[in-house]
């Protein structure tokens, strides 16, 4: 090969390889914060069940206190 043709060589070679880190870095970063969504999912499944018991337990008591009310 001619020094020039290595060198193209060489140049594509380092892109490739650099190519294939940036594809790494991005697998790992798009496990963490896939794994990240799930954890704020389980969150909001939790405060959305937290808010829906604190609903009933305020209905249930704006509804005692109108009972008492009425009698």
């Amino acid at each position: 090969m001619t020094e020039n043709t290595e060198e193209k060589f060489h140049s594509l070679k380092e892109k490739v390889d650099d190519l294939i880190k940036v594809c790494s870095d991005m697998k790992v970063q798009n496990h963490i914060l896939k794994a990240s969504e799930d954890n704020w999912q389980a969150e909001r499944k939790q405060l959305l069940e937290k808010n829906r018991e604190a609903k009933s337990k305020l209905e249930s008591i704006l509804n005692r206190l109108k009972a008492m009310n009425n009698s």
